[in-house]
């Protein structure tokens, strides 16, 4: 269980499958349920504190381990984070479309049903696995050590991992992975950095996506910014358009400078 939203993971429903093995995938699935109730009472709380803790230190372990494994083989590997909607998929299938006759690439997919990104990556003839979390909102380090045990990653290589869409559980959850990169567009409106502060805390890079869409979208990219800087005076960003490729260079450049 998810100690944040209560949200289930690890033996429920988690399936790691490559899309090259998989012709037809159908799976049907309740609604995931946020509703939450609150037992205030001093107990229901500590097991819940407890959970949360144990939970934590479990996936803290796992990515020691999955970080110890991508240090030895040179494995640069990267976290992408956002909510859903943001261009997140779209902005990984032009990077790795523009860069990997450069760089070899691999990716691991993470949503809680359908092969429905990994088909896209698998599409450009990047090895790609998908993780789907079933009721879980985010991808934890034993997922992606299972994944990467598939994906027989070579030494010298770029790890993408497109984390589940959201901006709250992520946050709390290494993966193990270098940078962290969260993702936003100018459809989503400014002020998702004090919303969601843990997320912009703990990440590296900001790309503010859909920068094609400012004429029509009331968007204040400098607001944005500021409010980003005000939970994370370190977060570097890059202004793109997945759609044009405007801006996209800017963050190849980075990419680039930190795999080599």
């Amino acid at each position: 269980m998810c100690g944040t939203c209560g949200c289930g993971t690890g033996e429920n429903g988690v399936n790691i499958q490559n899309p090259k093995d998989i012709k037809t995938h159908h799976h049907h699935h309740g609604d995931h349920d946020h509703n939450h109730t609150h037992d205030h009472s001093h107990d229901h709380h500590k097991t819940i504190l407890e959970i949360e803790q144990n939970i934590l230190h479990h996936n803290d372990v796992m990515a020691a381990r999955n970080r110890g494994f991508f240090d030895a083989k040179n494995i640069f590997t990267l976290n992408l984070v956002s909510s859903p909607g943001s261009g997140k998929t779209s902005i990984l299938e032009k990077t790795l479309a523009d860069l990997k006759s450069e760089i070899p690439f691999y990716v691991i997919e993470g949503d809680q049903q359908t092969l429905n990104d990994a088909n896209r990556i698998d599409a450009i003839n990047i090895p790609v696995i998908q993780i789907n979390t079933g009721k879980g909102c985010h991808l934890e380090s034993d997922m992606v050590y299972d994944a990467v045990k598939k994906l027989d990653i070579k030494d010298n290589s770029i790890l993408m991992i497109e984390n589940v869409g959201n901006l709250v559980c992520p946050s709390m959850f290494d993966l193990g992975e270098n940078k962290r990169v969260v993702i936003i567009s100018t459809t989503e409106g400014e002020d998702k950095p004090i919303k969601y502060p843990d997320m912009f805390h703990s990440s590296n890079v900001c790309l503010i996506n859909k920068i094609d869409l400012l004429p029509y979208v009331n968007f204040d990219m400098e607001k944005a910014k500021e409010y980003a800087k005000q939970v994370n005076p370190d977060l570097v960003f890059f202004e793109v358009s997945a759609t044009t490729g405007e801006g996209m260079e800017k963050w190849y450049d980075w990419l680039k400078a930190n795999y080599n």
